[in-house]
């Protein structure tokens, strides 16, 4: 760590909001160094101010344009926004391939707003336990909002559930996406759909298609309402956020919030322990022990189910 930066200094750094602070503490959360779980203890009892919010959808669906945008309207009302966007992971450099999106550079001297991109690291849903840490991290460091765009679409991708409190699902028209989006049962992980490019072709039947899907799902106290949105217009932004902040009052009555909380927590807790544990197979399964038991199945002299418990045992998990 920097010279300037003990690990009092960050921690103080962090909860003042200075930047270089936050982007060091970040660093260290997505590079899993030992010292971030320090850290993040050390912060985490000054977290829970933040408002949380998940943006998904499919690549290309426009969801860093629409980010752009409601970074822009949330700062116009005076509000603080903290930034997280998961990037697909080089298979090579294990980097984001991504980078800081171009679509926000307008926000990067905003002192207001602080935006980070951060690899999935292969991670099936997109969310990598770093991804946790650094919510944890912007929300410490005093943002009113933290804005959390994952990568992808599928059933893998209701893990951002368990980090953020209201959830955007963004699709547009003419892609397929709002039949992929039925098919794999997206439509009960949304709070808010926002559909996107709404000023191309298709948008009303993407609409419709989608409002018959949520009429198919259970419902209960809160329906997903569905905006239309042209980001790059800003037509619909100011609804989206009215729509989400509308979420966010649902949540305040009668201790929905902390509900929520808790079973996102619930399984947030199950997913960092299973991405921890497979860290822990994958560092005692080196490629010499693995090559090993592969020869023993293949020649019949240990079958699969047996292997698999010596790599347990051999990571002390058996």
């Amino acid at each position: 760590m920097p010279r300037e930066f003990t690990h009092e200094a960050l921690v103080d750094g962090v909860a003042t909001g200075d930047r270089r602070a936050i982007a060091r503490a970040l660093s260290l959360v997505e590079d899993r160094d030992p010292r971030a779980y320090e850290l993040v203890k050390a912060l985490y009892g000054r977290t829970g101010g933040a408002y949380s919010i998940g943006l998904t959808g499919p690549p290309g669906v426009g969801k860093s344009s629409l980010i752009a945008a409601l970074v822009a309207h949330v700062r116009g009302e005076g509000q603080t926004v903290g930034v997280v966007s998961v990037d697909p992971t080089s298979p090579f450099t294990h980097g984001a391939v991504l980078g800081d999106r171009i679509r926000l550079a307008d926000h990067f001297l905003d002192p207001g707003v602080f935006i980070r991109s951060m690899a999935s690291r292969g991670h099936q849903g997109g969310l990598a336990e770093a991804t946790a840490d650094a919510v944890l991290v912007l929300d410490a460091a005093g943002f009113d909002v933290v804005l959390v765009e994952t990568v992808g679409s599928g059933q893998n991708e209701i893990e951002v559930q368990t980090l953020t409190e209201t959830v955007v699902l963004a699709l547009m028209p003419g892609s397929g996406d709002g039949v992929q989006a039925i098919k794999a049962g997206l439509m009960e992980i949304p709070d808010v759909i926002a559909v996107t490019k709404a000023d191309r072709p298709g948008t009303d039947a993407l609409v419709s298609d989608l409002a018959n899907a949520l009429s198919l799902v259970p419902s209960g106290p809160w329906e997903a309402p569905i905006v239309r949105v042209s980001a790059l217009e800003r037509t619909g932004v100011q609804e989206l956020w009215e729509r989400v902040e509308g979420h966010r009052a649902f949540l305040g009555e009668a201790g929905r919030l902390a509900e929520r909380r808790r079973q996102g927590l619930a399984r947030q807790l199950r997913a960092l322990a299973s991405e921890r544990l497979a860290r822990r197979v994958d560092a005692a399964a080196d490629e010499e022990f693995l090559d090993g038991l592969i020869d023993d199945v293949l020649g019949r002299r240990l079958d699969p189910s047996a292997a698999v418990d010596r790599v347990l045992d051999r990571a002390d998990l058996g």
